[in-house]
Order: structure tokens, then sequence, then C-alpha cells
């Protein structure tokens, strides 16, 4: 039994049926390379059978204290039945991008069952039809709880489910896993009460972080180090969202975005995809005539992790910085550079007040009063009326080299946060072998139209790519026109006359 930090208990405190809090890799096969070019899935669930030791958030659930007086449990279920969890589904003909989005969705939306483990595996086969991809493809969906994993210790369960080629690797070492009753609610309420104790000390530890961290924004506010992240427009992503999805993206060269970053120089690769994005959500509201005068405001979750817990079993080690996107700039190079100098800045903040101080801070809080908090929030949709972004973009970066799944070939992954109250478009970034993946998922109502999004997204990062490439032709003329007036002033300059040796006689 484990408590979970009173971080990860935010995502169970605040899930509803309109807000599931959980987050999902999407992975898509090619089983061409499997021994007979054939997946089972039965092939598939053995394969999480013998993997599924790996990480200990396969097989343990969430247990409430009573009142939510304290932060929950993860307890073992010895009940855990792995053929619940790991499901198998088709897709109707023609299989093709469309229906996969629209299949994607109506799973993202439903809420796990929180008195099991809190993941679920759709293994969907019939992608017959998808541009860039052969027919006869499978995909993976896992949804897992965010109260169980951030997007890092996501990606490590990815790959410890996969092998590195098409040959299958089997894992012998022994599972000794062992399922436990679940605690009473006397021995829950007894950690409570003396957890109480604690939260005198807590909460003199959180009052000192805050009090360094206040100190260090004033002072760079004051020197003009810092920008100011409010939201000064509200948009139609910053109401209260319903229960409905929509689920779309496109696929990136990485060799592309690389050269728009070279090619511009002094910026970033995620500062090449919130560009996309500002231009993408500029041309999308502009369309509906809602485009702000001041520009949009984006949520960038960055990792804490450090080399001590990297490798940490499940849970979250986040913290988050607000961008702007810069809506307001039509020239997609100009953005590109001014998102650049804003996450320069926005980063000297994070390093100045602390990134690891926000969870310690919100660790110290008493589990009881940050429930209560949590439940009047959402119950009055208090994060709807004062939003303090416009969307969430996420960059969780995968292997750059192939996996398999049971000899399939892994060709695509994609990713699916968690679309909340006040921020109802949340984009997610996945790099893997190559290629760069930019989907997005939203409330249906704030986005009703999710094919024309999709363009608008494909079209940001073409222009993009066009001004960069016009970029670097005017730079290779002037600098071949550099060249050419050297090599035509060396030509015609006047020789100077040679110095004569002379030789006296004697």
């Amino acid at each position: 039994m484990k408590q979970l930090s009173q971080f990860d208990s935010i995502f169970v405190y605040n899930e509803s049926n309109s807000t599931p809090l959980h987050i999902s890799p999407i992975l898509i096969y090619d089983p061409s390379s499997a021994p007979d070019g054939i997946v089972r899935y039965k092939d598939i669930l053995a394969k999480f059978n013998e993997r599924i030791h790996k990480s200990p958030v396969f097989r343990r659930k969430l247990v409430r204290v009573p009142f939510n007086l304290d932060s929950p449990y993860w307890v073992e279920d010895k009940n855990f039945d792995l053929e619940f969890h790991v499901r198998h589904i088709a897709l109707p003909q023609p299989g093709d991008w469309r229906q996969f989005c629209i299949l994607l969705a109506r799973l993202h939306s439903r809420p796990l069952d929180l008195n099991r483990p809190p993941w679920e595996a759709y293994i969907i086969e019939g992608l017959d039809n998808i541009t860039g991809l052969p027919s006869g493809c499978f995909a993976m969906y896992l949804k897992i709880h965010h109260s169980a994993i951030d997007g890092a210790t996501g990606n490590q369960i990815i790959e410890a489910l996969h092998d590195l080629g098409p040959d299958n690797v089997i894992i012998s070492e022994p599972d000794q896993w062992r399922g436990e009753d679940d605690p009473s609610q006397f021995a829950l309420l007894k950690n409570a009460y003396f957890n109480v104790f604690k939260s005198p000390r807590k909460l003199s530890k959180a009052i000192k972080h805050a009090f360094k961290s206040r100190k260090e924004e004033h002072k760079g506010y004051g020197g003009k180090a810092f920008t100011s992240h409010s939201v000064k427009d509200r948009t139609r992503f910053n109401n209260a969202v319903t229960p409905h999805r929509v689920f779309g993206g496109l696929r990136m060269d990485l060799q592309e975005l690389k050269y728009i970053k070279n090619t511009v120089g002094e910026c970033t690769l995620n500062d090449v995809l919130l560009s996309i994005v500002g231009g993408a959500m500029r041309s999308y509201l502009e369309s509906k005539n809602e485009l702000p005068t001041n520009s949009l405001v984006a949520g960038v979750p960055i990792s804490t992790r450090t080399e001590t817990n990297a490798n940490a079993e499940g849970g979250n080690e986040v913290a988050g910085m607000r961008l702007h996107l810069r809506t307001d700039i039509a020239d997609p190079i100009e953005r590109l550079k001014l998102i650049h100098s804003d996450a320069m800045a926005s980063k000297a903040y994070a390093n100045a007040i602390g990134v690891e101080r926000i969870s310690t801070i919100v660790n110290s809080i008493p589990s009881g009063l940050a429930s209560l908090g949590m439940r009047v929030a959402a119950s009055t949709g208090l994060s709807s009326k004062a939003p303090v972004l416009h969307t969430i973009v996420t960059n969780v970066p995968g292997p750059a080299f192939p996996m398999y799944m049971c000899g399939a070939k892994a060709m695509l992954w994609l990713g699916a946060g968690a679309p909340l109250d006040g921020a109802g478009l949340f984009h997610t970034v996945n790099s893997y072998f190559g290629s760069v993946s930019l989907t997005f998922i939203c409330c249906r109502e704030m986005l009703p139209d999710p094919d024309f999004y999709h363009q608008c997204i494909n079209t940001a990062f073409r222009d993009l790519l066009n001004a960069a490439k016009t970029l670097d032709h005017n730079a290779q003329l002037a600098s071949a026109k550099t060249s050419r007036s050297r090599t035509a002033n060396k030509t015609t300059a006047p020789s100077k006359p040679r110095a004569r040796k002379v030789v006296s006689k004697t």
C-alpha cells in the first residue's frame, strides 16, 4: 500500500464525467514485419501478461480515505483481471483516418473505472485506408489515469511493453507480485489523523518556499526580465467542457522541422511547434471572426524529474510555465522569433522561482483542505470563469529507434491529453523514429469542425516551412552576391609593382 502524493491526488479530486483525467499514448503498427505477417489478439494479451510486472501501474487500484480527509492510497488489486483491461475492437469499413479519429474521441470521452486499476488498452484492427500507412495496420490505444503517470513515466511503460526488433524477446524473470486486501476504514482514518500532525511542518515549509519564490518573482518583474502572461481575452476554448470530444492531428517530418529551426536560428524545435500551434489557432479563430487582439497564452508542462527519480515507478513530477503563442502576429518567422524570446524569459522565470517548489507547496497543503477546495472549484466552475491559459501544449519525446509489438513495427506514435474546464483544447506533440506528430483533443462543442482545424495546423506548418525556405533562399542569394563581389574586386584590382632585387657588383 502506497499513498499518493498531494500533487497526484489533484487528478483524483478533479475527476468528473465531463473532465475524465486520463492521458493516452496511441500507436499504429504494420504487422507485415511479424512472423507470417499476422499478429493475433492472444499474442498481444500474452505480451502484456509477460511484461506487466515491469510497472506497478498496471495492477494497483485507488482506495479513497473516507470523506477525502487524506490523500488516496494505491493498493495491489488481488482481483486483477488482465482481460478486463485489454480489449479487442475493429474499425468499420473503409477504415480511414476520419473513422479512426471519431473512434478515439469516443473512447477518450469515457471515464475510467476508478474501482479497478485505472487503465485500459484497446487493440483496434481494420486500419486499411489511412494515407501514408500500409493496408492491414492495427492500433493500440492505451489510456491511463493521470494520477498514475505523467508523460515521462507513460513513455517508460510503452517502451517496457515493446521489443527493439521484430524477433519476440521472452522475458524470463520471475513475477513476484502479490495482491493485498483493501485497508479498513479505521486504518485509513487513523493514518489521516496522524498525518494531520505533519501539516504544520508542511505548511511552514510551503510558506518558506512561497516567500522565496515571490521575492524572486518581484525582482524579475521589477527588472523587466519577466513578462506577464495573464489572459486578457476569453475565447471559445475558455468555457466549461462537455463530456463529448473530437480528436485529430497530423504527422510531420522531423528533418523539415529541424530545417526550419536551423534556418531561422536562435530557436528550438519546441519553439517551432509552438509557432505552428499559434498559427493554427490564429487561422481558426480568425475564420470565426473571434481572434483576440492580444496574444493567446499556452500552458506548457515541464518535467521536474532529476537523475535520482528518472526511473520512478509512476506518479507525476511536472510543473508548468505559460507562453505567448503570438497569435497577434501574422508573419510566421516573426511569430517564431517572438515565441523563442518569450520562452527564454519564461525559462528564466521558472528557474528563478524554482519549478520544483510548486509541487512542494502543493504537497504541503493539508489533504482534507485541498480536496475540499478542489471540489468547490470544480462545482462552481471557477476554472472556466477565471481562465489562466487558452490551450495546453505538451511535448513528449519518444525514442529515435523503431519499436515492435509481437513483431509488428510501430509506424506512428500519437498522444491525447485531458481537456479541462477553462482549457478545452489540448495539443500533444510526440516525436518517434524520424517523425513528429501534433495531435489535438477538444470539447466537441468548442471545436465542432475538427477536420478544418486539422487543415489549419497543416497550413500553419506549410506556411512556416515555405517562409523558412524563402529566408534560406534569400540568404544564399546574398551570400552568392557577396562572394561574386569579392571575386570581382580581386580580379579588377590593379596589381602592385613587384620590387626589383638589386645586386651590387664588386
